[in-house]
């Protein structure tokens, strides 16, 4: 299905992948997933949610399939499998070129801040049990944003808080991965204030 490529170190690296596949017209996740080998479930995880903090979160449809690929993604993870497996329903979807650029040139600066503040630290939180938890946190959490997408602002705060999980996976960065267990408390609490 894919290519294997050398594993990127960084968020402008994944970047760097998304605007190699996003020099096409309409862009499919099968284009992207070539640009990045089928051994990146944690990097790809990320990446997805990365995009939909972007602009690109406000077109139909996109948050619906991005939690599909979160979700699918994060439980081959859990299952230990090392090479990525997608549905051809997904794999097919597409958007267009111009779209995915503007979203990786949007993302370019927060990107290399992260890049500049990340490294390896509070290990404990990126590997064993806390790791496990961290993906299983990545499956429950996007489950709800299908129901949620025409709430504005509300899928892309869900995908921070997983881009910030997964990001301190990939940078092996606890500092991150407790951050976005902040978020998750901010989530939660939100939740049962705004609940009748």
């Amino acid at each position: 299905m894919t290519r294997d490529h050398e594993p990127a170190q960084n968020l402008n690296e994944l970047l760097d992948a998304v605007n190699q596949a996003a020099e096409r017209d309409q862009v499919s996740v099968k284009h992207v997933l070539q640009e990045f080998g089928e051994r990146s479930i944690t990097p790809f995880i990320l990446l997805i949610s990365l995009l939909l903090i972007s602009p690109i979160s406000g077109i139909p449809g996109v948050p619906t399939v991005s939690a599909i690929i979160i979700v699918t993604l994060a439980a081959q993870a859990l299952a230990g499998r090392d090479h990525i497996w997608m549905p051809d329903v997904i794999l097919r979807r597409h958007l267009s070129g111009e779209r995915l650029r503007d979203a990786v040139d949007w993302m370019r600066k927060p990107c290399a801040f992260l890049d500049r503040h990340s490294h390896a630290r509070l290990r404990l939180l990126t590997s064993g049990p806390m790791r496990v938890l961290t993906l299983l946190v990545c499956i429950l959490l996007p489950s709800s944003w299908p129901m949620l997408e025409l709430l504005p602002m509300v899928t892309s705060i869900g995908a921070a808080t997983i881009a910030l999980l997964t990001f301190g996976l990939f940078t092996r960065d606890g500092l991150y991965v407790s951050a976005g267990y902040g978020m998750v408390g901010i989530l939660i609490g939100v939740v049962f204030w705004v609940w009748p």
